[in-house]
């Protein structure tokens, strides 16, 4: 079940994918969220996994955020991913399992100038994770968090604010590369997966 606010883009993913379904909504919505949610429930019956991959980039420096931006990014990379693990719960310990998969950041493992902002907004959404992994496996719920390094998707180029053009002259990770670290990571159960910075000889390995 493919949620997100553009409804052409998740068509063509629910083409790629068999059996999947697109829903077109905001993730900060909650009351949109939920009716997607409750949809889901009735057709399916259960929810076994939730990925909150939803995210977006505040790249400049410290002294020049803006507030508004920084409160937009902090709902959609904080607020959001723990409202969608709050909605899922209900199903999840009435099932007696379930698995919730937070995307985090790189850029939250360390100190790097003009990224503040993001990372910080990541950084809670990691100690939100693991304090829920702790709070919820007396009720067979498994909270993990993935760290994605630079990825090939559009995220510099639809930033909240600043510029992503030296990100976009690294080597980046494939999409499809994270897709599966996420997938390993729900069949194992480990708590964190942290993806490498690839190196060329690596992507052509």
């Amino acid at each position: 079940m493919l949620i997100g606010r553009r409804a052409n883009l998740l068509e063509q993913l629910a083409s790629e994918l068999p059996g999947s379904r697109a829903y077109e909504a905001d993730v900060t919505d909650r009351s949109a969220v939920q009716a997607v949610l409750a949809d889901v429930l009735a057709e399916q019956g259960r929810i076994d996994v939730l990925v909150n991959n939803a995210g977006q980039g505040l790249h400049v420096r410290l002294e020049e955020v803006d507030l508004d931006d920084f409160r937009a990014v902090l709902e959609l990379n904080v607020v959001a991913p723990l409202a969608l693990m709050q909605l899922v719960l209900p199903a999840m310990r009435a099932q007696g399992a379930g698995t919730i998969i937070n995307v985090s950041s790189g850029t939250s493992r360390g100190v790097r100038e003009g990224v503040g902002a993001y990372a910080a907004t990541k950084s809670a959404l990691n100690m939100l994770s693991a304090v829920a992994r702790a709070e919820l496996a007396g009720d067979g719920v498994v909270v993990s968090t993935v760290y994605p390094t630079l990825t090939a998707t559009e995220f510099h180029s639809t930033l909240r604010a600043g510029s992503g053009r030296r990100a976009a002259t690294a080597v980046a990770d494939t999409a499809e590369h994270v897709a599966q670290t996420i997938c390993d990571l729900v069949e194992s159960g480990e708590p964190e997966a942290v993806l490498s910075v690839p190196t060329p000889s690596s992507q052509s390995a």
